[in-house]
Parts: C-alpha cells; structure tokens; sequence
C-alpha cells in the first residue's frame, strides 16, 4: 500500500503534511531504506509503510487519523535507538511519526520548569539546559539518544541515584492519541494518560512537548576508573564480589554512581562522584579495589564538559550511536537479593570457556537504587522501583551477529538466573528491549500491566500505537512461548551445563 504513489496512505499523508515532499517519505522512494528507514539494529530488517516529518502537534494528530483510516500501526521516533527497532515499528507495514523537528525549547527562571520538544537529543538537551541558567535534569550518556524514547520508558544514568530516572522529572506533557486528540497530561489531568506514559508512552500515544522538573548543575565532580587486565576473567570474580558489596551499602552516597564494564579488554569499574575530589578520597577507592592495573580521576568544574566525557566513553563502545548489527540482554537486581559467590564464581568461569563469536561485546552492571528507589512501585508505570543494579550486555557483530554471539549472551543471563535464590523477580528494562523475551510487556512493566492494559484498552482500543513488545489490551493472551531465539536458549542451558554446573 505504501509504495504507491496514489494510495489513499499516501494522498492522505501528503495532504497532512501540505504536500512538503521534505516532510514524507514511502518505499517508492530511491535509497527509502538508508535515508528515511535508518534501521539502528541491522540485523532487523524492517521496512515502514511511510516516514513522516511533522512539525507541529496538529500535523501528528493528521497522520494518526490517516493511519488509523487504512489499519496501520503507528510508532514515533525520536532518536532513533532502539536495540530492535520498535520505534519504526519492529515489524513491516508501520507508518513512523519522526520528531526531528520539534527543537522547541523554553527555560520557566521563575520554577525552573522546560519545555523541551519531543524530538531533542540529550546531547542538545544539556546544552540548552546549561545555556537557560546552569540547569540540569537525570539522564543517560549517549547525546544522540531522544528524550522521547528516553523520558517515556525510564531513563537511566549518572545522575538518577542523585535525582531519580528522567521520567521523575516529567511534570506534564503534551501527547497525541489513538483518536488524533492533542490533550495534556500530568497528576492533575489526564491523569492515568500521564501514569501510562511515563514508563510505557510508545504504547499510548506520541508526546510532542515535556514540562520538565530541572536541578542546578553539581559543582565540583570526580570521574573516576580502575582497569583490570590479568591473564583470565576468573580471576577477576574477588574483585566483583567486593564491588557488589560496596554498592549494596544502604549508606552509600547517593553522589556516588558506578558501573562494572566487562568486554575482551578485561574488566573496568568506573564512574562518576558528585561531589568534590577531598570527598571522593574519603571513599578510600584505590584500598577497596587493590590489584587494579591502572586508575585514572578527572576532576569537572564545567558540567558540560563531564556530559561530553560520558559521550566520547559511550561512543568508544557503540561507535557514537551508529547502526550496526547488535544482540542486546538485560536483567534487574533488588537489593534483596545480590548474585551470591558461587553464581558470581561460575559467570566469570563461564566467561573463560565459552566462544563469544566477535570481539566486541559488553556485559555492563549499572548502579542503581537512590533516588530512583525513592518513588513507589505503582507510583508511575515503570516497574524498577526495587532495583539496586541493573545488567546490560550487548555485542556488536562485523557484518551480521553470529549465532555464537547470540547464544553467548543467552548464555550470561541464564549463569546468572541458575545461580540466584528461588523466585527472584528480574524484570528487564525496557530501555534494553530484548525481542527473545518470552513475555516482554510483563519483564518491562511487571506488576504494573494490568493497569497498563486497562488504560490501553481505553485510550487505544484499536491498538493504534504498537510494536512486538507493547503493551496488550486487557484480555489479550500472554504469551506462552518465545519466539525465534527460544531453540537457542535450550541449547545454550545445554552447553552450560556441560561447562558450569
């Protein structure tokens, strides 16, 4: 249907947009696929049914009616970087709503509210906050991720053990629904819309403005690393264990942020600390984590610069956000429940035995809790409430992923789950969408789903806005077996328990 050039879709969507052909795009279109598509996981193919550029809210609300009138699936796009394309649809045949040209942006010096449209990066977005009066607000490292993506589904980083997730800074926004109303919502209007999207918005509808909460910028801070390179990853579990114990510390500073980052390199424990370089050593750093090969401290006095370091650090294992084939994973921990030894012993084993199939690949556990831990479970729709670390890995393939890379990955989670106490309750989170999860809405949204799907089936009961993952109507079936990758998962159990158990 989108590929004809006179096609009610396409003639409605021209008519949308005043007929601006640099505001619309269809398959017909030479080089569609690498101008317009832009797929950020290669190994996905997807071809959308149509790409719009809208610029204002009322010309969303037109291409949503449009969609809806020839029974397509619609998806926004603000960055542009999800692990399985889910934000041009996941699957052929979306029209996708790209918020590239809402840039608008307006600093409140009075309550030190923004308005901030739905299509500016967090690289921009930190910029302006800075240039509107030394602002800031939480959230992640990668400058070229949207906030659209970002604040409607968590939004994790540095900052969130200080000043929670980038959603607990929304305070309203403006979204675009299934029936191409254009409302406002926040806790005192619209209310459930307003719950539902900040968690879960790609599944509700496409926020075309945020009113953000913003906090003055640190001071002083300290970028710290400690690198460790020995002979096998064995060897480095002592020192995981202690990390695992330091951060579980119910008294830790919340200016305190830390990941482990394990890749062929070896194994890294870096970070940031909001606070001054005489209250970092005070943490006594270099005497928690002996062994260490080198160790690096840069001291920020300039927040801009700090947010360009995290950029060049992200950028070194993603390549500054350019698409390429990749196989992402996640789990969340409470800090109830830490990896006990003898599972922390036989990951870093299995780290040893197993072939990753390429050289670039990162098993990251991010330091949660704080802030983020403040708000309560069913207090918005993201489910993480209880998390004290998070963990992500990914792998990048040269040309495609290969099975071994897939199965590898499979393989660290499963390490992980075998060796944790009877009922754990991960989740997964849904900024790290993994497409092989047997029931993906119930591992990102856990015990807030079926107010999910009350609402869904409310405000979208012709599931307008969706992707393989989103949120169901109420009384939709959950699943009841993986999809493609659940073969590899079996064998994977195998071969682990050949080698590990």
């Amino acid at each position: 249907m989108g590929s004809s050039q006179s096609s009610p879709l396409v003639n409605g969507i021209k008519a949308a947009l005043g007929w601006d052909e640099k505001l619309f795009a269809f398959p017909s279109k030479f080089a569609y696929q690498l101008e317009d598509v832009r797929p950020y996981n290669l190994t996905i193919p997807v071809k959308p049914a149509a790409v719009t550029y809208p610029k204002t809210a009322a010309q969303v609300a037109a291409i949503v009616k449009v969609a809806v009138d020839a029974g397509l699936k619609v998806q926004p796009r603000s960055g542009g970087h999800s692990y399985a394309n889910y934000c041009i649809g996941g699957v052929d045949g979306a029209v996708v709503i790209d918020l590239r040209h809402f840039q608008h942006f307006q600093m409140d010096r009075t309550t030190w509210r923004a308005k901030v449209g739905g299509g500016t990066l967090l690289g921009d977005l930190t910029k302006r906050m800075h240039d509107a009066g030394n602002r800031a607000m939480a959230h992640g490292t990668c400058p070229q991720v949207g906030i659209g993506g970002h604040a409607t589904i968590g939004g994790l980083g540095p900052s969130s053990r200080l000043w929670g997730t980038a959603l607990d800074h929304v305070e309203e926004v403006e979204v675009v629904l299934a029936d191409s109303r254009i409302v406002r919502a926040s806790e005192t209007e619209n209310p459930d819309i307003f719950w539902a999207v900040k968690g879960a918005g790609a599944s509700f509808g496409i926020v075309t403005e945020f009113v953000v909460r913003t906090e003055p910028e640190p001071g002083e801070c300290v970028n710290y690393s400690y690198s460790f390179t020995v002979g096998s990853y064995t060897t480095l579990a002592a020192t995981f264990k202690t990390w695992q114990k330091f951060v579980s510390d119910p008294d830790l500073t919340r200016k305190f942020a830390s990941e482990v980052i394990i890749s062929e390199l070896g194994m890294i424990i870096s970070g940031t600390f909001f606070g001054s370089q005489a209250e970092f050593n005070k943490l006594e750093m270099n005497k928690k984590f002996p062994g260490y090969k080198d160790h690096h401290t840069l001291v920020f006095k300039d927040w801009l610069g700090l947010a360009a370091h995290w950029g060049e650090t992200v950028a070194l294992r993603l390549a500054g956000g350019l698409a390429a084939p990749l196989v992402s994973k996640s789990l969340t921990f409470n800090g109830a429940d830490l990896i006990p030894d003898k599972a922390v012993d036989r990951l870093f084993a299995y780290l040893d035995r197993v072939d990753k199939g390429t050289l670039v690949w990162f098993i990251i556990f991010d330091l949660a809790g704080g802030a983020v831990n403040d708000v309560a479970q069913d207090a918005t729709s993201y489910a993480h409430r209880d998390a004290l670390f998070y963990l992500q890995s990914y792998a990048v393939g040269i040309g495609k992923v290969k099975s071994k890379t897939k199965n590898f990955l499979t393989g660290v989670n499963t390490t992980i789950r075998n060796g944790m106490p009877g009922g754990q309750d991960f989740g997964a989170y849904p900024g790290y969408v993994d497409p092989t999860l047997v029931n993906g809405p119930l591992s990102y949204w856990r015990t807030n789903l079926p107010r999910l799907q009350q609402i869904k089936s409310l405000v979208d009961p012709r599931d307008v806005f969706h992707n393989p993952q989103s949120v169901p109507l109420a009384g939709t079936p959950a699943p009841t077996s993986a999809p493609k990758m659940a073969i590899a998962r079996v064998r994977v159990r195998k071969v682990l328990a050949k080698l590990c158990f």
